[in-house]
């Protein structure tokens, strides 16, 4: 794949991982296909950028449902949940209740033995396993158009991390989505969509 970014590395979690910097891009997405709800999700998403400044995992007790972290922190899940909710949807109370009903559905990878309503929703493999289950899931493919604005996409890092962002509504000079994520320095508006393996595509609305 062509070269497009400047790599630095940060550390999340004790791991060195690569941030990019995009090029400047140009605005238009052709959006003719895209449900309103997922439009003003992509439009939303963006106003994280500035805002969101910070890279926190820490574990924090939160309200429930419509709980969350202050603003000027998260990880790259909380991009996702703080879009949706802009859209009146709960990713907390839908992922908690789900795993009420369907513990052993979900990825056993902390060793719970219940459902924690303050860090499930903000763990991507639940998120992934939540579309998945509530027939989100689109095809993941290598064709910029598929990612249409408002989706959510999910990776695996060069490190085997897992990875969550939104496709905004802008795109670069050849077609690329812009996406919104959380890296670790904040939400940022960056063409990753193909800088690692996607292995998530999902649509809300």
């Amino acid at each position: 794949m062509r070269k497009r970014f400047i790599a630095t590395m940060i550390l999340i979690s004790g791991l060195a991982v690569p941030a990019f910097f995009c090029q400047a891009p140009m605005a238009g997405t052709s959006v003719s296909a895209t449900a309103p709800a997922n439009l003003a999700v992509a439009s939303s998403v963006k106003q994280q950028v500035g805002k969101t400044l910070f890279y926190d995992p820490a574990y924090s007790r939160m309200e429930y449902p419509g709980g969350d972290v202050p603003l000027e922190r998260g990880v790259c899940a909380d991009v996702v949940i703080r879009a949706l909710r802009s859209q009146h949807v709960d990713l907390q109370q839908l992922v908690h209740e789900d795993m009420k009903a369907h513990f052993a559905a979900y990825p056993q990878k902390w060793k719970l033995t219940r459902p924690d309503p303050n860090i499930d929703h903000r763990r991507v493999f639940n998120l992934e396993t939540w579309f998945d289950r509530h027939h989100k899931s689109q095809p993941v493919t290598q064709n910029p158009a598929d990612y249409l604005p408002g989706d959510i996409v999910s990776w695996r890092l060069d490190n085997g991390l897992a990875h969550i962002g939104i496709v905004a509504d802008e795109q670069t000079w050849d077609g690329t989505p812009l996406m919104v994520h959380n890296i670790g320095s904040g939400a940022k508006l960056e063409d990753v969509l193909f800088s690692w393996r996607i292995v998530g595509h999902y649509r809300y609305f």
